[in-house]
């Protein structure tokens, strides 16, 4: 077999172990492969023995498989992490031999659209790897002493781990109390402990869309921005992952994506009024507009 073919059935391998599942249209796009050709490196898969698990139309890797686990961590970086290390790489200076020999190797493994495992140090470092010993074990757990945006309250919650978000910030996971999938913060948490009770709704276990703002939900508002030349690199500064969204003009650059809700690109906004334009997004304008009333009312008030 040939290493440009080699070097693609990898990349296929990365897309369909990691968290984020995927239509094989978005796979043909994302590796620039034709479906028969992604069809056919599936029925290689499968012939080795892995199980190729569908959802509607989405394809993945079931974690039952053999060698699951040792594959899905080849990759060591998350989608906004491979972003970052990407530009460091490209601000290498051209003269430099060592650069191509270097985004050869590393593009060859690692794709900055692919959502996978990291190692994850500091405080959140035993919660992380708990968590993650859970999902492979499809065990529910406890979260102990979990401090509540809502009220503050501190109470432990008994949910079903099944997702990572980007970073390892938060953690989707089944609530067995209210019978919903939700995001927990991972700094909120006090421990996890886990049960020896297995899953009992994987078929509800769903992530919620996630923006480049990293807001969720399961709605998407599509929104569009103007941006000026300080507004732009804020953006791509904080939010590596509008970069796929945004159109250089002749006097900025236009963002064009869909949000889970108005709350983080609102405050992205209101910081860069003098440099942001919204564009046939009236939805977008009302919320900014109630946001500044609220935020003034509540001034005048104190």
């Amino acid at each position: 077999m040939d290493q440009p073919k080699i070097e693609r059935m990898l990349r296929l391998m990365k897309m369909l172990t990691a968290n984020t599942s995927y239509t094989v249209d978005d796979i043909a796009e994302r590796l620039d492969m034709s479906r028969r050709t992604i069809y056919r490196y599936i029925d290689t898969f499968r012939e080795a023995g892995f199980v190729i698990k569908k959802s509607g139309n989405h394809i993945r890797l079931d974690k039952e498989s053999p060698h699951f686990k040792d594959i899905s961590q080849l990759v060591h970086f998350t989608e906004e992490e491979a972003v970052i290390l990407k530009r460091a790489i490209e601000s290498i200076d051209d003269t430099n031999l060592l650069k191509q020999n270097l985004k050869r190797k590393l593009y060859s493994v690692y794709d900055n659209k692919i959502l996978a495992d990291t190692i994850v140090r500091g405080s959140n470092s035993a919660t992380v790897h708990t968590l993650i010993e859970a999902i492979e074990e499809h065990k529910q757990v406890i979260l102990k002493d979990y401090r509540s945006s809502h009220g503050g309250a501190v109470r432990d919650r008994r949910v079903e781990p099944f997702a990572f978000t980007t970073n390892y910030v938060q953690v989707w996971c089944y609530d067995t109390e209210s019978h919903s999938c939700k995001l927990f913060k991972l700094s909120r948490i006090g421990s996890v402990e886990i049960l020896p009770n297995d899953w009992e709704w994987e078929s509800e276990h769903n992530k919620g869309f996630i923006d480049i703002f990293r807001m969720n939900g399961n709605e998407r508002h599509p929104i569009c921005l103007k941006l000026g030349i300080l507004a732009h690199n804020l953006l791509v500064e904080e939010y590596p992952l509008a970069e796929e969204y945004l159109t250089q003009t002749d006097d900025g650059w236009i963002l064009q994506t869909d949000v889970a809700s108005y709350a983080g690109v609102g405050r992205f906004v209101v910081g860069l009024m003098d440099d942001i334009k919204i564009i046939d997004t009236p939805e977008l304008e009302q919320y900014i507009a109630s946001y500044i009333e609220k935020y003034w009312s509540n001034a005048i008030n104190r």
